[in-house]
């Protein structure tokens, strides 16, 4: 009785969590708190080959007023005993922008083209992500170049007979440089409460920090991944 008595508690725990975390929701409007609205998909095609594709809705505050649509997509191998993919992809950004001072916006198109390469090891029960990804942008008439670098750590609950449950915590710091003389785009920190809804879908709220050069911005993240 005493593994079932835990996971109870540790469920009330979850649910007071997101509990907490609702009003931010529905508060945003006021307060300018950002939500990211996030499908991650993924196709295996077979032990090597698969195809990622991902749609992101972001508004400014909680929903209705978007702030960007990120459609993206991309064809990635795996090798070393599906510990290392590397993965080519494309991008498409819809960026909807304020004017300064004004509550009318303007419409900024971005076409990327995106080279990744992922790694995951174990430590203890916790499992260390990293992601370099190199990003070709061609926004509007513009073209820029970046490099991105993640880091995350995810850490599964287990009950007392050290079995893996269904939720889990997680955890990641994403720099962004560019190639240009402003080096430093931005820095994304982010905490996050997942559930295993099965094998194949897995979902995500959490809390992310934006760092720019001169600014910072908070929002609510729903996450969806699935995988095929």
């Amino acid at each position: 009785m005493k593994p079932k008595l835990e996971l109870k508690n540790k469920i009330k725990i979850v649910a007071l969590t997101l509990g907490l975390m609702l009003p931010f929701l529905t508060q945003a409007q006021e307060s300018g708190l950002g939500n990211w609205m996030i499908y991650i998909g993924n196709k295996k095609i077979n032990k090597s080959w698969n195809l990622h594709h991902e749609v992101q809705y972001r508004n400014y505050n909680a929903l209705g007023d978007l702030e960007m649509l990120l459609l993206r997509a991309g064809l990635g191998y795996t090798f070393n005993e599906a510990k290392i993919n590397f993965l080519i992809g494309y991008g498409y950004i819809l960026s909807k922008n304020y004017l300064l001072d004004s509550d009318d916006k303007i419409s900024i198109n971005e076409h990327r083209i995106f080279q990744q390469l992922t790694s995951k090891q174990n430590i203890g029960i916790v499992q260390v992500n990293h992601r370099y990804r190199f990003e070709q942008r061609f926004v509007e008439e513009d073209y820029k170049m970046r490099f991105r670098y993640f880091l995350g750590l995810n850490i599964p609950f287990k009950n007392t007979e050290g079995v893996k449950e269904k939720f889990y915590l997680s955890a990641y710091n994403e720099i962004f440089l560019n190639t240009e003389s402003s080096i430093f785009d931005r820095n994304r920190v982010y905490g996050v409460l997942g559930y295993h809804l099965n094998k194949n879908i897995r979902l995500e709220l959490g809390y992310m920090n934006q760092f720019f050069e001169t600014r910072s911005r908070d929002q609510i993240n729903i996450v969806t991944f699935v995988n095929f």
